[in-house]
């Protein structure tokens, strides 16, 4: 009796270890508890009616199971706060508690259907260990049940939790004590037996379990390697092959509703209580440091969309079921963080998608489901009017004064956020091309895109819906009188986003609206879509491209420039007399009134003191990139020494202003980089009456500082990057508009000296750069065929690189020439690479 309760005992414990195991994928301990009861409940029934027939045990367990399960979903509910019948609770959890349990967020919540399969597989462990090694007294077969349900925790916690590396061993042990209290044989086995017979006896035994040890260790050294080879460092994680739940059309693409609720704006979409905990500015309200002031409104956010395929902004979420407490977003180092509170009202709102402030850690009052990566709430259900829940998110807030020198990330982790899809108009690309020349830094691009849209295009309630490429070519450059250059924010955020890609910046739309702090209804008016942009250390900052003004200046403005009239040639040539050539009179280097030196020899010396130190620094960094560009085009072996050539490219496009867009393949990036600058042609003439304008007009750079000082955004209405740096927006260059023929190619035409005649920009042979073949076959090389690149491969790549790099640069103007020499960005652009 006692060697069956200790074995009943160690099985117990066993099973409760497999619950002690999953419940670290759960956010409190309630499954534990629940499961050492299933545990506790059936090794003790089979304890207990050890002598009872089998055909009693079964159905009697059977019974005590299906009580015991119900007492599991009534509590479980009561603390996950469900109202529903107990029947209707229990007949949902049991048909759909596995793909919930694996769809679930984690830490998983205690609810019914996330409960209900592991106290019905404890249980039935429980029965099974019991009946086979407390009644039969098959101690080894009676823990394979066991095992498989400590396995089956295992696997589906995967990677969610720590090592299970305690609950392990104890379990281990529980198995040795439970074999070990059962391994003697009963004293009146052997009683009569000759001694010589228990000496064969014992002989026999110990001789089988020395074979079998010798087997095991056989077998151990043959199959190990292979089985450990196979056996990956990060556990599989199950839910990988559950698919989550899916959503239709108007909750997948949301930016597609902004145009109907600007053509409802009265529509009453939800109701927010008074926003407690206090939340910064939001953008556009002009937010300037860690310490933002109170809000009149907090924008609440409905869904974030990364995905772009050339015809549709989509929220490509991939949702997990998820229970009241949300895992956090990743922290920005240095920001500020603000905790909120919101009680909303669902009124004529429909869909599935919960408006929430980012980022939600909590939500009561509605079952959701959550997508980690971009934040966004989904209701099992579709809303109802009158549905209400509270959220607590918690809002960072970075100090965006660090923007202008923030870089944004590169590689496989953005590529989502750096993807468009096939088919760019050409005049958009050339847009995102005008506008990033001169703006290397990634917020230079970035505030240039925002103040180009915000200075030429209206924003209108009834313009039509669509995002697509043709939608977003003819809200850039349609006519005006044809109803192009005018849209909602949809077109806004969605056109800010695409010549952010194409520019190299990671970027994403996001729909939701601007609700009041004080709390109050949110109608269609306050529905809005804004772009963000992906910046190193700062999190995604908002944009806000919007108009800033209610009569934006036209796109043909920049395009065609009204003429200037040249100045008149001087009627005589102007002559210079002798006094004339004489510098600063003696007396201004005389000594001060103290017998000092003067203030004009004191400020010569501070400015030559001033002037050795950025001599220094310029020679400083002129010697570090040398080294840089030796160390990566001569040392190491051949693969690192055409990856070093191939981020020489990439630099070199980078001070060019024309940085590398990262979806590019190698061959894709070489015809990119051999196509040259577009041509800047001059200011066009007065054409002659009726001459119809072709082609595109740049603007000079006195247009360019004129037009940016007109455009100023006042402090007031600054997002918040802006005011954080106190600048101006910078300045914008023109792009060809819809109606440039695309026979003109990069070689524009302008009016002739006549008006009426045409002339072409410089043609292609002119502007022929240095090939790039032998770097792009190189780096093919060493992607697609590791170990296979060699030295000859590697010197005609740098060779290559170093040609192409000296003629780029010496297409730049003199200034820009020695602003390249001394850049100090080749220093860390590739430092983390």
């Amino acid at each position: 009796m006692v060697k069956r309760a200790v074995v009943a005992c160690a099985l117990a414990g066993m099973i409760a270890l497999a619950g002690v195991v999953l419940g670290g994928i759960f956010a409190d301990s309630l499954l534990v508890v629940l499961v050492g009861g299933a545990a506790a409940g059936s090794v003790g029934l089979g304890l207990a009616a050890r002598r009872l027939p089998n055909w009693v045990v079964a159905p009697l367990s059977a019974g005590l199971l299906a009580a015991y399960t119900l007492l599991a979903l009534w509590i479980s509910a009561g603390r996950a706060e469900l109202s529903a019948p107990l029947a209707q609770i229990a007949r949902d959890s049991l048909v759909n508690g596995i793909p919930r349990l694996l769809t679930a967020m984690i830490p998983v919540e205690p609810a019914p259907d996330t409960i209900v399969v592991p106290v019905i597989a404890a249980w039935l462990a429980g029965l099974a260990g019991s009946e086979i090694a407390v009644r039969a007294g098959r101690v080894l077969l009676g823990i394979l049940p066991v095992a498989g349900f400590y396995a089956g925790a295992l696997y589906v916690v995967g990677p969610n939790a720590s090592v299970a590396g305690w609950t392990t061993l104890a379990f281990a042990g529980l198995a040795v004590v439970a074999l070990a209290v059962t391994a003697r044989p009963k004293g009146d086995e052997l009683a009569g037996v000759p001694a010589a017979t228990r000496v064969k006896v014992r002989g026999r035994a110990v001789a089988g379990a020395v074979a079998g040890l010798a087997a095991v260790l056989v077998l151990a050294v043959a199959v190990g390697p292979w089985v450990g080879s196979r056996v990956a460092a990060t556990p599989v994680d199950p839910r990988q092959y559950v698919e989550p739940p899916q959503v239709d059309t108007l909750d997948e693409s949301p930016l597609n509703r902004i145009s109907g609720w600007a053509l409802s704006p009265k529509q009453r979409l939800l109701e927010v209580g008074a926003t407690s905990g206090g939340v910064g500015a939001t953008p556009g309200s002009g937010v300037t440091g860690s310490a933002p002031p109170r809000a009149r409104t907090v924008r609440l956010r409905l869904a974030v969309l990364p995905d772009y395929d050339g015809i549709t902004w989509r929220v490509g979420a991939t949702y997990r079921n998820a229970g009241r407490v949300l895992p956090t977003q990743p922290a920005i180092p240095d920001a500020t963080v603000t905790a909120v509170h919101q009680e909303i009202t669902i009124d004529e709102l429909t869909g599935r998608l919960l408006p929430a402030v980012p980022a939600p850690t909590r939500i009561t009052g509605a079952r959701v489901a959550y997508d980690a990566g971009t934040g966004t709430l989904i209701r099992s259900e579709p809303l109802t009017a009158g549905t209400r829940y509270s959220v607590d998110s918690q809002v960072q807030t970075p100090d965006y004064n660090l923007l202008p020198a923030a870089d944004v990330p590169s590689g496989d982790a953005v590529a989502r956020y750096l993807a468009v899809g096939d088919g760019v108009p050409e005049q958009i690309t050339r847009l995102a091309e005008e506008l990033s020349d001169g703006n290397g830094a990634a917020y230079d691009r970035a505030a240039s895109i925002e103040a180009f849209i915000a200075e030429h295009y209206r924003k209108v309630a009834d313009a039509p819906s669509g995002h697509a490429y043709p939608n977003l070519a003819f809200f850039l450059f349609g006519p005006r009188d044809q109803g192009g250059q005018v849209g909602t924010s949809e077109q806004f955020a969605a056109s800010f986003a695409l010549l952010a890609r194409l520019t190299g910046l990671p970027a994403r739309v996001v729909v939701g609206f601007n609700a009041p702090a004080a709390g109050g209804p949110v109608t269609g008016a306050d529905a809005i879509a804004w772009p963000e942009v992906l910046f190193d250390g700062l999190g995604w900052v908002p944009f806000d491209p919007m108009p800033k003004s209610r009569n934006p200046r036209p796109v043909e403005e920049d395009f065609t420039p009204k003429p200037s009239k040249p100045p008149s040639p001087p009627s005589e040539a102007p002559t210079v007399s002798p006094s004339a050539e004489v510098s600063a009179p003696p007396a201004a280097l005389a000594a001060g009134p103290g017998g000092g030196p003067g203030a004009l020899v004191v400020a010569g010396g501070t400015s030559g003191s001033l002037l050795l130190v950025l001599l220094a620094a310029a020679a400083s960094i002129i010697t570090m990139r040398r080294g840089l560009r030796r160390r990566r085009l001569t040392a190491g072996p051949p693969a690192a020494r055409i990856t070093g050539a191939w981020q020489e490219l990439s630099d070199a496009l980078r001070l060019a202003g024309r940085p590398l867009p990262p979806h590019l393949s190698a061959s894709e990036a070489g015809a990119y980089a051999a196509t040259p600058d577009p041509p800047k042609p001059p200011r066009l003439r007065r054409a002659a009456p009726g001459t119809p304008d072709v082609g595109m007009a740049v603007l000079t750079p006195d247009d360019r500082r004129n037009r940016a000082t007109e455009a100023q955004t006042p402090a007031d209405v600054a997002p918040p990057h802006a005011a954080a740096t106190g600048a101006a927006p910078p300045s914008r260059t023109a792009v060809a508009g819809a109606g440039t023929p695309r026979s003109a190619g990069v070689g524009i035409l302008a009016p002739g000296p006549a008006g009426g005649a045409m002339s072409a920009g410089p043609s292609p042979q002119d502007r022929t750069l240095p090939p790039l073949d032998e770097l792009v076959a190189g780096i093919n090389t060493v992607g697609f065929a590791p170990g296979a690149a060699d030295a000859g491969q590697a010197d005609r790549a740098g060779r290559q690189v170093v040609a192409y790099a000296d003629a780029l640069r010496a297409r730049r103007s003199w200034w820009r020439r020695a602003w390249w020499s001394v850049h100090p960005g080749p220093l860390r652009w590739h430092r983390q690479t």
